[in-house]
């Protein structure tokens, strides 16, 4: 599974993709969030979604051990370190290589990846992890029900690594677009937190599909799955049972992951 923190180009016949990057990089200037991250010191204006998102739900303390999925930039380990302070920990992970950032420890690699996975447990030493979060995307391709359908993908990937390792009580935070088959990513989070709620920061830009699935306090022992479930499973048999996903075994196979075998809008998507 390959993630890319940056958005490929659309290209749109007649000249589509200038005019939205002209589009894009016109809002991109008087986009407020980015001036105040550039005045804070912060590297990306996503900082401030964390910051909302830490206001409103205080997943992280002083002192915590802290992994941040998907932390290039780094405005989100600058904010995590800001709250677990010098008694905290935090790493980051994302495949593109991260300037250093004080109080962090940085890993280049794909987190869905076993190598990298137990890279970061060499580095733990069994220290309990208190909290995660990720902000994580993945390459898109500018098909909306695609991209949502990868993202699912991915998201599942990040929490069957994170629901493992992270401590009983621990919180939990990821991106997630909004779209066919986030229904069963929030009952897969339902079975292993106490408390889980979609949140949108005010950070967040009015024109993005994006919400955040806030989980606090992580079970003992999961509900609703079944013997060895991964979230990915769980979440494609709720999709199979609600009807987004086909039975079809010659589409799963060729697909070959949970995403690409979501129905599509009434056109030919190829």
């Amino acid at each position: 599974m390959y993630i890319d923190s940056h958005a490929a180009p659309l290209h749109i016949p007649g000249g589509g993709a200038v005019s939205m990057s002209k589009r894009w990089y016109s809002e991109h200037r008087r986009d407020p969030w980015r001036r105040d991250a550039k005045a804070s010191g912060y590297r990306a204006r996503a900082a401030f979604k964390l910051l909302q998102i830490q206001e409103r739900f205080e997943l992280m303390r002083a002192g915590d051990t802290v992994i941040d999925v998907g932390c290039h930039p780094g405005g989100w380990s600058q904010v995590a370190v800001e709250v677990t302070g010098y008694e905290g920990r935090v790493i980051g992970v994302d495949l593109e290589p991260c300037a250093p950032i004080d109080g962090v420890e940085l890993v280049v690699g794909d987190i869905t990846e076993k190598q990298t996975q137990d890279l970061i447990m060499e580095m733990l030493e069994g220290s309990p992890i208190h909290s995660i979060v990720s902000d994580i995307s993945p390459s898109l391709t500018g098909q909306y029900e695609r991209d949502q359908a990868i993202s699912i993908d991915l998201v599942c990937a990040v929490m069957d690594f994170s629901f493992t390792i992270l401590n009983p009580g621990g919180s939990f935070v990821t991106k997630i677009f909004q779209g066919r088959g986030i229904e069963g990513v929030v009952e897969a989070a339902k079975g292993r937190f106490s408390k889980v709620q979609r949140y949108s920061p005010e950070a967040s830009r009015n024109s993005s599909s994006e919400t955040f699935l806030v989980c606090i306090n992580k079970l003992p022992r999961a509900r609703g799955f079944g013997p060895k479930e991964t979230v990915a499973e769980f979440v494609q048999r709720t999709m199979v049972e609600s009807g987004i996903l086909t039975e079809d075994e010659d589409e799963i196979e060729a697909a070959g992951k949970v995403g690409f075998t979501v129905h599509r809008a009434a056109r030919d998507d190829e």
